[in-house]
């Protein structure tokens, strides 16, 4: 998957899904004299571009204030994980949540070659837990403690707020990101974690809820 799925395998995880849900994976071609005419199509001229600094990009965006995830997957030689932040619900009917990963992160092929995944939310104090899953390559759960989530078998990490247990549903294109989709198998979560609140992110630092 991501940029080693490649458009063909992207389209046959899409028809998987649709077939799951039992909805048509073709639609009918409309007659000629219903087909609405085809649109005048060329290519953006570089003065129609938006004109927007990458560096600003990142600078606004980051005044949204966000939660904070570690993504687990088992494998082998050793379980997978990176740190999350673009983490949310999806739906509640199926249960789905979603993340977003780099279409370049070394970490995503192996989590979509075991096809299941552990969201673990951190909190407050939990800052050089995340930063240790930041890092590219090494061993990063070594010295983490962790179990096994009940369905998947992805690491739970110990004493975090709260953990939810997927299988992946699907996976989407986002320019350079893939939009990961997955449906909660089993969740929970662990009070005397989550007494101190959530470690936020913003602006580039790390924060907590002061209530």
């Amino acid at each position: 998957m991501g940029d080693m799925m490649g458009h063909a395998g992207m389209a046959a995880t899409v028809v998987r899904y649709l077939r799951s849900v039992g909805a048509p994976t073709t639609a009918a071609a409309p007659s000629p004299a219903t087909a609405p005419p085809r649109p005048a199509l060329r290519a953006v001229r570089e003065d129609e571009r938006a004109p927007l600094d990458p560096a600003e990009f990142r600078s606004v965006l980051g005044h949204f204030a966000s939660g904070v995830t570690i993504i687990t997957a088992p494998g082998e030689p050793g379980p997978a994980g990176f740190a999350c932040q673009s983490f949310a619900s999806l739906s509640l009917d199926p249960p789905l949540v979603t993340f977003m990963v780099a279409r370049t992160s070394t970490t995503w092929p192996r989590i979509a070659r075991a096809g299941v995944f552990c969201v673990n939310v951190l909190g407050a104090g939990q800052g050089d837990l995340c930063r240790g899953f930041a890092v590219s390559g090494g061993d990063k759960f070594a010295g983490v403690p962790y179990g096994a989530a009940p369905v998947t078998g992805s690491p739970r990490l110990t004493d975090v707020p709260a953990w939810i247990d997927c299988t992946v549903q699907a996976v989407h294109t986002g320019g350079d990101h893939l939009i990961v989709v997955g449906r909660v198998e089993a969740l929970g979560t662990d009070p005397a974690a989550a007494e101190n609140g959530p470690l936020l992110f913003h602006r580039g630092t790390f924060g907590h809820f002061a209530p």
